[in-house]
């Protein structure tokens, strides 16, 4: 049985470090462009997220692409 990859979705998770809370308990916010093409290189994916979060007023703490995948059973 041969097992087969489909790719669904991709998406780049751009999370900013906010500071602290009054407690001391680090505070963060994402944003997520979504409909990536799966094709698309890792380094272009990062380029355009960098170029992006430039444009806000937080550090960046992780840009994050995540893929979602069909594992299908093509036998």
């Amino acid at each position: 049985m041969a097992l087969e990859s489909r790719p669904l979705n991709t998406r780049v998770q751009i999370q900013f470090d906010l500071g602290t809370d009054g407690d001391g308990k680090k505070l963060t916010a994402s944003k997520s462009i979504s409909n990536i093409k799966p094709e698309t290189s890792d380094q272009d994916v990062y380029d355009v997220a960098s170029g992006l979060a430039q444009l806000q007023s937080y550090p960046v703490s992780v840009i994050r692409k995540v893929e979602q995948t069909d594992l299908v059973n093509a036998g």
